[in-house]
């Protein structure tokens, strides 16, 4: 083989994989999507319990990938070592316990509070990515973490806090015995959505999007099935409308929403995926607005501005070194 042919290999080799959608633009679109979240749960929460919502979303997600993955990426499972089935695994558990606490939170406390403290995720990862995934936290991402959060902390001041005569009046963030719960319950939800991620950061360099969601959705859909057959919960019986936003709630925020970031995994960090998820405060506040009559104070709209700018730093130098077809 000639000098000038191994070259030519050599070249096509190291040549970057082309991807036909941006992931940070495609984590925007995640960020819609999830952001319905919030008011599916409620709505659903007239009639259904919690757990039981965290269960039809990811069943009914997981009814359409499973037959997909089984059809036309069966090897993939197949190839799957007991050491990726396990992370597998726990990436599905803590998917689990991530629904269940943060969905059950929303009983406890309000959208605003909830919302803001769930996705303080990216400060777990970020703090245990260089110790787990080995991944180095570049300078534009603390900034833009530090940031984000900052902006979030105002978003959660903001439904506790509001400007009179001229000066800022809070009431504690945490009154009471419920309120206490549901934002414990959140903080644990961001715990265990920091595990999720940093597990399907490392699978996702051996599986595509699909088989990789399908086997974690599956996983979770069956270990809070399995709690609601357990708690004998009612699922037959309730109002159409009850199962339209169930409905909406598993093909929206779960299926499209979550998969998409699924799919940024393998082209952006866990530490960045993470971060714009940041951003789903300030879709479900504009939601809140239209769905639950639920205006955002000064505070809330200061902090999502925050937020969004946090994200674009963090951002800016990253797209930098993704190759978009």
């Amino acid at each position: 083989m000639s000098s000038g042919r191994i070259a030519l290999q050599l070249v096509v080799m190291k040549k970057p994989e082309k991807i036909a959608y941006h992931p940070l633009m495609a984590s925007l679109l995640g960020i819609l999507f999830v952001s319905t979240a919030s008011i599916f749960i409620r709505f659903a929460q007239n009639e259904a319990s919690s757990i039981a919502i965290a269960a039809i979303r990811l069943t009914l997600a997981s009814l359409v990938l499973v037959p997909i993955t089984l059809i036309k990426f069966q090897e993939e499972w197949k190839g799957l070592t007991k050491k990726a089935l396990l992370k597998g695994f726990l990436s599905g558990t803590f998917l689990a316990f991530h629904f269940a606490s943060w969905i059950k939170s929303l009983e406890f406390t309000s959208v605003a509070s909830s919302v803001v403290i769930v996705t303080t995720t990216p400060l777990w990862v970020a703090l245990l990515s260089p110790v787990i995934l080995k991944e180095q936290i570049r300078k534009p991402v603390i900034i833009g973490l530090v940031i984000s959060i900052i902006g979030g902390i105002l978003v959660g001041l903001g439904n506790v806090c509001d400007f009179m005569d001229g000066k800022l009046v809070c009431t504690p963030l945490l009154i009471g015995d419920k309120a206490m719960v549901g934002n414990l319950l959140a903080l644990f939800g961001a715990w265990t959505a920091a595990g999720y991620l940093m597990m399907g950061r490392q699978l996702r360099k051996t599986l595509n999007t699909v088989s990789y969601t399908a086997l974690v959705y599956g996983v979770a859909a069956l270990l809070l099935s399995s709690v609601v057959v357990i708690n004998r919960e009612p699922i037959f019986s309730y109002s159409p409308e009850t199962y339209i936003w169930l409905f909406a709630l598993g093909l929206i925020p779960q299926l499209l929403g979550h998969t998409i970031f699924n799919w940024s995994l393998k082209y952006i960090s866990a530490t960045y995926v993470s971060l714009s998820l940041l951003g789903e405060p300030i879709g479900t506040i504009f939601l809140a607005m239209i769905f639950l009559r639920e205006s955002p104070t000064l505070l809330e709209s200061i902090g999502a501005l925050i937020i969004l700018a946090g994200i674009v730093v963090s951002s800016i130098r990253k797209s930098k070194s993704i190759n978009v077809a």
